[in-house]
């Protein structure tokens, strides 16, 4: 008969049902022993999981804290990995990645090093003082504690073993011992400091020359910051030669994208159990827009807007139900495609547009992304299909003719896959931008003050470029595309002068 250390060593590797199964016919004594291994396991599970026990269930939980504990189980299961995680204030980022995950952490790891570094050497202490009094609070029940000669807050070992944690100040000396794992939480103090190129450049200088230097062969780094800047370390380490090498995961407070990391429709809060979408609106409005994009949506704009107010977006919104009751004179789709003078997220611009018989524009549909050029030739045909455009508005100063021939091979290919249904091919309007941005985007903006153009329904990441960019900042390809195709549409010259061989009905009965 095996001993009961031998049976609670094999009960930890069944499955939970067979678990439960054993727990319920166990005697007292032996339930009580399952207990306490089932609260083992449960602390070795996750650092939420640690949290949860630890704290007998007071510890907060969130989708957005799993991920968090997610790339920490990968780690400590011993893959390499560059972890960059972008996320709003206030939600629990730092106190899961630079406190529970450095515990959980070490219970898994011993003999590994952890670095902790912050803005300053005052934050960064106060993650290690936390893990450190957390060891000496619940060493007994997670099996590790510190070495008695080494207890400072920003420098201790844990007992037995080669592992412990080492924290500092961004800027700050990480002399001596490498690191398997290095932790960067909030790089960044404040707004100032992110608008300094001084202050910019000095972090950059000490993530490469410094914390990169640490780390130890097939060592891990994590980076959880809140956006400040379009060139802070998380906009640098993103634009850098080996952003491929990096796991992104951007959580902003409301999400944007289709391709939400948590799998969020559009609109929906991060975490709405803490932060509803009443209180996100309050937010925003006692922050403002750029705070609110860059510290919340994580995506940084210039410290003032100048061309575009959001209440012209808002004000004159309208539904698809509204919209469908309308009869449309003419249906384009615009195109920006990435490599223009913007080097920031490198997007291709895809808008859909219309313009009604009544002067007033329409933004029908965003399918803008990160686009190779057959990608985005397939995404406009498809959309001008869907809308039934007449043209597709194509700008082409850095392609020259290959704008016109990536939409007509992206054309001929979906006919020869069937998609077209005998459609005909939209003409292709190439626009070359002879005048500054500003000047192409402002009497567009003054047809949205005057309230002649409506959106049908919401577009974030259009608005939000809109109503952050300012003239001499390189313009996104969403924004442009819009441009573009609104310039197209609003010229009221421009049905009388549309090319020969319009008399085909394509823009008859328009909706």
């Amino acid at each position: 008969m095996p001993g009961t250390a031998e049976l609670l060593a094999q009960y930890r590797t069944l499955p939970a049902d067979r678990r439960r199964a054993i727990a319920a016919k166990a005697s007292p004594k032996l339930r009580t022993e399952l207990a306490q291994v089932e609260r083992d396991m449960a602390m070795r599970r996750s650092p939420g999981s640690l949290a949860s026990v630890l704290t007998a269930g007071r510890e907060m939980q969130a989708e957005h804290l799993a991920l968090i504990d997610h790339a920490f189980q990968r780690i400590a299961a011993g893959e390499s990995i560059r972890l960059l995680l972008t996320m709003p204030p206030r939600h629990g980022k730092s106190r899961r990645a630079a406190r529970w995950a450095p515990l959980w952490y070490l219970l898994q790891q011993p003999d590994h090093r952890v670095m902790i570094a912050s803005y300053s050497a005052e934050l960064a202490d106060d993650h290690g003082r936390w893990i450190r009094d957390a060891i000496t609070t619940w060493g007994e029940q997670i099996g590790i504690t510190l070495h008695p000669g080494s207890k400072a807050a920003n420098r201790f070992d844990v007992s037995g073993h080669e592992g412990g944690v080492v924290c500092a100040g961004v800027g700050g000396g990480l002399t001596g011992k490498g690191a398997n794992l290095a932790i960067v939480d909030d790089p960044i103090k404040d707004d100032a400091e992110a608008q300094s190129p001084t202050m910019r450049r000095r972090l950059w200088e000490w993530w490469q020359s410094v914390l990169l230097t640490r780390i130890e062969p097939g060592g891990s780094v994590i980076v959880i910051q809140t956006r400040w800047s379009e060139d802070d370390l998380a906009g640098r380490i993103l634009a850098s030669e080996t952003a491929e090498d990096w796991i992104i995961i951007d959580l902003p407070a409301i999400a944007d994208s289709p391709d939400d990391a948590l799998g969020r429709a559009v609109g929906e809060p991060l975490w709405p159990a803490r932060y509803g979408a009443k209180a996100l609106e309050k937010i925003r409005r006692a922050v403002g827009e750029r705070v609110w994009w860059s510290l919340y949506q994580q995506k940084p704009r210039p410290q003032e807007g100048g061309v575009w107010q959001r209440a012209w977006i808002d004000q004159h919104r309208i539904t698809p139900v509204a919209f469908a009751g309308l009869d449309m004179a003419r249906v384009v789709v615009a195109v920006d495609p990435a490599g223009g003078e913007s080097l920031v997220g490198d997007e291709t611009g895809v808008i859909g547009m219309a313009a009604g018989f009544d002067d007033h524009l329409y933004v029908l549909d965003d399918r803008s992304a990160n686009m190779g050029a057959n990608d985005w030739g397939v995404t406009a045909c498809r959309l001008a299909m869907e809308l039934q455009a007449d043209a597709i508005v194509v700008e082409s100063n850095y392609g020259g003719d290959m704008a016109r021939q990536v939409v007509t091979q992206a054309w001929d290919q979906l006919a020869r896959d069937g998609e077209t249904r005998g459609l005909l091919m939209p003409m292709i309007l190439e626009v070359t931008a002879k005048v500054g941005k500003r000047l192409r985007a402002e009497p567009i903006a003054q047809l949205y003050e005057q309230g002649r153009v409506h959106h049908v329904g919401q577009y974030p990441e259009l608005e939000g470029q809109m109503v952050t960019w300012v003239a001499g900042m390189d313009s996104p390809d969403r924004m442009d595309a819009a441009v573009h195709g609104l310039t197209e549409l609003a010229d009221p010259d421009q049905l009388a002068l549309l090319p020969k061989g319009m008399d085909d009905g394509r823009l008859d009965g328009r909706r």
